[in-house]
């Protein structure tokens, strides 16, 4: 084997840490296999809009086949469903009014805490913990005026989160490529929201393809201010497609820094997957991921 390819092989095992590389096997969700043996140590979510050509039913069926149990961004109307197959609705949507339009904007705060005030006893009820948010877009605003109308509107509704148990979750987005102008762009300006609102019922949802894109230091920036991050994201960058190979994200390596850190929350996959067998492309990545 000469250098070339010696090194190639090397890079595959660092970035998938063991886990299959290339064409990927066919992984058929409704046979009646015993699901992966997965190490725990992670636990798994998906977030639904990624599997468009599945129903939550069968979405349900396939991630429990691959071993995990938890999809994201599902709101009110697919509770009942997730509850049917027993599976954990791990972020929660359907207050928010979009991405662009957001807490930074006092426009827009009496729809907002009219939605997340009765939204939070709902997702409660159901037994779920975290709700998303999102900063809006700046518009022209400036970030500091944008992070205090942030913080003005939610603690608005942050005792009633704190009263039902349920975390508010702002994403962290990237404003290069896929969110334009979004405010909540980077980390550092996240954490100081947090601070200013000082509240454990309010955290940032850290996508690590999007902090890859505008900021990087991804393993530092969990080191660091992982007390701040509430849930994590991911996908392949750039692309955001499957954790593979073709992408640049040592995704083993930072599954580690954040098992390092004690958390016990979900890591949910958000990857649009390129292969015609999705499902197989999602239990590829969670066993990348399964550290």
């Amino acid at each position: 084997m000469n250098f070339d390819s010696s090194r190639r092989s090397s890079f595959k095992k660092m970035i998938l840490g063991g886990a299959a590389v290339g064409s990927l096997v066919s992984f058929d969700w409704k046979d009646g296999k015993a699901p992966l043996q997965l190490k725990g140590n992670i636990n798994h979510g998906v977030c639904a809009w990624t599997m468009p050509s599945l129903n939550l039913d069968e979405l349900c069926v396939a991630i429990k086949k691959i071993g995990f149990n938890a999809i994201d961004l599902v709101g009110p109307k697919g509770w009942d469903t997730l509850k049917a197959h027993e599976v954990e609705c791990s972020m929660c949507n359907g207050a928010e009014l979009g991405i662009p339009k957001g807490w930074n904007d006092p426009q827009y705060h009496e729809q907002l805490i009219k939605n997340y005030t009765e939204l939070i006893p709902e997702v409660a009820k159901y037994g779920y913990k975290n709700l998303i948010c999102f900063s809006g877009n700046r518009n022209g605003m400036d970030d500091e005026t944008g992070m205090k109308n942030c913080a003005e509107g939610l603690k608005k509704i942050i005792g009633v989160a704190e009263k039902h148990g349920v975390i508010i979750q702002m994403e962290l987005l990237n404003s290069k490529v896929n969110h334009k102008d979004y405010m909540c762009d980077l980390s550092p300006w996240g954490v100081e929201l947090c601070k200013m609102i000082d509240s454990e019922n309010f955290k940032l949802l850290y996508d690590i393809y999007h902090m890859q894109i505008d900021e990087g230091d991804i393993i530092r920036s969990i080191q660091t201010n992982h007390q701040y991050f509430g849930h994590y994201h991911t996908a392949g960058n750039p692309g955001r497609n499957e954790l593979d190979e073709n992408q640049e994200i040592n995704y083993p390596a930072v599954m580690r820094a954040i098992v390092a850190t004690g958390y016990q929350g979900y890591v949910s996959h958000e990857f649009i997957p390129k292969s015609e067998d999705k499902i197989a492309a999602l239990a590829q990545a969670v066993q990348v991921c399964d550290v």
